[in-house]
């Protein structure tokens, strides 16, 4: 066991969860004194917490392929970047369907990533892995909770309006349906995890639902990926990065997390600047808000990422 490593994996579970607590903490104090969080304000907390989750899908081309042969590592970047310009094309092209897709597509990825680090972190404090049967009972609340209540929710009709207002009736007429599948699964899971003393992943799921029922939903949504999701997928990719393992292995756990963190940030400005050429080059498809167009962005970028990370999934919950 890597004392430093299982430390990083402790990093990621109690700053994610730091980071739902104090959004709700956020909202009922806000609530209080303003009543409603304003939707300019919701627009902008969100874009906020999406950049901050941008960096931890940036370096795929570190973790995914050697950067020998050159030739194999360029033709990599190419089909990432090919993959991802599709898939923002068909987003912005297809606005309901596309959005539909890509829901499912993140819900599957932000679910089983999670049941995926949690079994890396057992394996990092020495423990074993949860049987195959644990980790599917709760990716699929988890992944489905901060994605289908925020979107679901009647307070999101005004958000999508702003965003983009060819999204609000994304759900058509299921979206009563789709809750209750939902509130099923995290009921069940938490039931029978609770059974089965799983109490942090009990705990977890509680978090997610209190994040999804009573945060503004665009707030909740992107609050889970970018201080949830991008922070636990960050402690993940510290094991598989040699100079940040290096660190870890000297019992360096900040100098390790850094290694990790650094490398993706040029992202962040890389995809601002990309979003505002989208609209200026496309308005017909991103003139809505730069909201959209950044979210049009990282969900282009999720699906190169998503079938990246996949492989790591499979081998941390087989």
């Amino acid at each position: 066991m890597n004392s430093a490593l299982g430390s990083v994996f402790e990093w990621g579970l109690r700053w994610s969860r730091r980071g739902v607590v104090g959004t709700l903490i956020f909202t009922l104090t806000a609530n209080i004194f303003v009543r409603e969080i304003s939707i300019a304000a919701q627009l902008t907390i969100a874009l906020l917490a999406l950049l901050v989750g941008i960096p931890h899908g940036a370096i795929d081309h570190l973790i995914s392929i050697p950067s020998r042969p050159r030739l194999r590592f360029f033709g990599y970047i190419a089909l990432y970047v090919l993959i991802a310009v599709l898939a923002g094309w068909a987003i912005a092209i297809w606005n309901i369907n596309g959005f539909r897709a890509v829901l499912l597509m993140s819900a599957l990825h932000f679910g089983f990533g999670d049941a995926s680090y949690r079994n890396e972190s057992l394996e990092a404090q020495g423990g074993t892995r949860e049987p195959t049967f644990i980790s599917v009972l709760y990716a699929l609340p988890a992944g489905f909770l901060p994605v289908i209540l925020p979107l679901t929710d009647s307070r999101t009709l005004s958000a999508l309006e702003r965003i983009n207002p060819i999204l609000k009736n994304w759900a058509g007429s299921y979206g009563n349906e789709f809750r209750s599948i939902t509130f099923g699964l995290v009921g069940v899971a938490m039931i029978i995890l609770a059974a089965m003393k799983r109490i942090s992943m009990v705990i977890d799921l509680i978090l997610l639902l209190l994040l999804s029922l009573l945060a503004p939903p665009l707030i909740a949504f992107a609050c889970y990926f970018g201080f949830w999701h991008a922070l636990r997928h960050t402690a993940r990719l510290v094991p598989k990065l040699p100079s940040a393992l290096e660190r870890a292995s000297h019992g360096d756990r900040n100098g390790a997390l850094q290694r990790a963190i650094f490398p993706g940030l040029y992202a962040v400005l890389g995809t601002l600047l990309v979003a505002l050429i989208a609209m200026i080059w496309f308005p017909k498809e991103f003139s809505y808000s730069l909201l959209w167009a950044t979210l049009v962005i990282v969900w282009a970028l999720t699906v190169p990422h998503m079938i990246t990370t996949s492989r790591f999934d499979k081998k941390a919950l087989s």
